[in-house]
């Protein structure tokens, strides 16, 4: 039996306003650890899971970092391979910061540690997707791929894997506050309508490309005019309590934009310099604090790392 070894994941942001599974990026904010050991019983043993109030599964075949490995393992033909692993949580499940997306990235890539690296990261990105597939049930890449591999994710489609890092300017910075709901990701995207009205399809198109050129040019005033959501926000804005008095704090705080993280309660805000986005957070969590609802904010820079071995 080996000694063991430990790796961390981000939490991340996703959708961006305009990019609904097609936008995420990493922030620097735990939000899983794994310790894991080779073992002589073949396959994957989840021992205990920490950090959270309701019991999630420990059967590797339900659990997001234990289908990740299991389908790693099996393109290795490993099946010799015996793999053991406690999991920490460092959020709570729900919050729209990509915590079951953080299992499945961390899973991989500990077990790619534990075999001495035969995959490299952007490698093992197919196992992290099929772990959270298993979560939510949806095929998406827009928490899990940021969270192994760090930075500002563009996923053009998952089913061909074709994704790219996008550039972002140095001083863009995030402020995030999620108060104490819980929205589930798999009921959040049952309510979507799958029809979309034109007016709404072409100002989404716009604002996502001003988006990406935004963040590759650095320039904020793109940025600014593109952080909007005309499909997605109005139809699940519902689900999170004052969101549009938190939202609109941000923006009169200063900020670049603002909008929900994944499927939510976490409400994000971009800002281009570190106290303004500290107010920013300030000004958001008042609403929530006012409410008597607990809640947590924090302000970070993108995280360039994703899942490393710590």
């Amino acid at each position: 039996m080996s000694s063991g070894i430990k790796v961390k994941a981000p939490a991340t942001i996703s959708n961006l306003a305009c990019g609904f599974d097609v936008l995420g990026a990493a922030i620097h904010l735990t939000a899983d650890e794994l310790i894991g050991r080779l073992v002589q019983k073949p396959g994957v043993h989840i021992n205990r899971i920490y950090g959270v109030k309701k019991a999630l599964p420990t059967n590797p075949n339900e659990n997001t970092a234990g289908v990740a490995i299991q389908s790693f393992l099996r393109f290795l033909r490993a099946d010799r391979v015996g793999i053991e692993l406690d999991i920490y949580k460092k959020l709570p499940i729900g919050t729209g910061l990509g915590s079951s997306a953080s299992s499945a990235a961390a899973g991989v890539m500990l077990a790619n540690e534990l075999l001495k690296r035969p995959l490299t990261k952007r490698e093992l990105v197919p196992f992290s997707i099929l772990g959270e597939l298993a979560a939510d049930g949806a095929l998406h890449g827009d928490n899990v791929i940021p969270s192994l591999i760090g930075g500002v994710v563009f996923i053009r489609d998952i089913r061909s894997l074709s994704f790219k890092r996008v550039y972002h300017p140095p001083g863009l910075f995030v402020s995030i506050v999620f108060p104490q709901v819980k929205v589930l990701t798999r009921e959040a995207r049952g309510i979507l309508s799958n029809h979309v009205p034109m007016k709404n399809f072409i100002k989404q198109t716009g604002n996502l490309g001003g988006l990406l050129l935004g963040l590759q040019s650095g320039d904020f005033e793109m940025i600014k005019c593109s952080l909007q959501d005309a499909i997605i926000e109005p139809q699940r804005a519902h689900l999170i309590p004052h969101f549009y008095e938190v939202q609109t704090a941000a923006h009169e705080a200063g900020a670049l934009g603002c909008s929900i993280s994944g499927s939510g309660p976490t409400i994000f805000a971009f800002s281009d310099e570190l106290q303004k986005a500290e107010i920013i957070a300030q000004k958001m969590r008042k609403i929530y604090d006012l409410n008597k609802i607990e809640c947590i904010s924090h302000v970070s820079t993108i995280n360039e790392q994703g899942t490393v071995l710590c």
